[in-house]
C-alpha cells in the first residue's frame, strides 16, 4: 500500500496535552508526488480542568486573527477525533504523520488520538521536516530553520497559524524536499 503524508499542525494553549488543550487541528494528506488528496480540520473544545500557558497565551494575544478562527465553532474533542479517525482511515493509502515540528504536533495528536479514539492509524512514528532537512542539507539541527532551508523548498502558500493552512504549506515543502532526495544519485 502506497505512502500517504499527512501533514499536520496543532494549535494549543500550552506545551503538553493534559495540562493545555489543543485549539486546533488540521491535517493535509499528500501523495509523494504532491498531489493534494484531502484535508481535515477541526476546532476543539478546551479539556475540563485545563489551562493555557501563560507564554503561550501572552503569544496568542499577538495572534488575534489566528486565534478567532482556532477559536470558531469548537467541537468536543471525542467527536473530532473519532471524525479524524475515520478520515485517516479511509485514505488511499498507508498513513505517515509529518510535522514541523514532529515532537510538538505529534504529541498532541498521539495523545488525543489514544485518549479519545484508543487507537493510532500513525503507530508510534512521526517524520519530522527539520530533521529530514538536516540530513538533506548535512548540516547541524540548531542550523536548520525555515529561514535557512533552500527557497526552492518553498510553494507561494501562506503560513497563518491556522492549522490547515500551515499543514498545506508545510506539506508542499516536504513533498518538495522528497522529490529533490529521491532524484539524488546515491554514491
Amino acid at each position: 500500500m502506497a505512502e500517504i503524508y499527512v501533514s499536520t499542525d496543532v494549535e494549543a494553549d500550552g506545551p503538553i496535552p493534559g495540562p493545555n488543550s489543543m485549539l486546533s487541528f488540521g491535517s493535509a494528506a499528500y501523495r509523494a508526488d504532491k498531489t493534494l488528496v484531502s484535508t481535515f480540520t477541526a476546532n476543539l473544545e478546551t479539556l475540563p480542568g485545563a489551562a493555557g500557558a501563560p507564554d503561550t497565551m501572552a503569544w496568542w494575544q499577538t495572534q488575534p486573527e489566528a486565534w478567532a478562527a482556532c477559536r470558531k465553532e469548537p467541537q468536543p474533542p471525542a467527536v473530532a477525533l473519532q471524525n479524524y479517525l475515520a478520515w485517516l482511515k479511509q485514505l488511499p493509502g498507508q498513513p505517515v504523520f509529518v510535522a514541523y515540528p514532529a515532537a510538538y504536533d505529534f504529541l498532541f495528536v498521539y495523545w488525543y488520538l489514544i485518549k479519545f479514539t484508543g487507537e493510532s492509524p500513525f503507530s508510534h512514528s512521526a517524520l519530522d521536516i527539520k530533521t529530514y532537512a538536516m540530513a538533506m542539507l548535512r548540516g547541524g539541527y540548531r542550523d536548520v530553520t525555515k529561514g535557512n532551508l533552500p527557497k526552492r523548498w518553498f510553494d507561494e502558500l501562506p503560513h497563518t497559524h491556522r492549522a490547515l493552512d500551515d499543514a498545506i504549506e508545510q506539506g508542499a515543502l516536504f513533498c518538495n524536499m522528497l522529490a529533490e532526495n529521491l532524484a539524488m544519485k546515491v554514491r
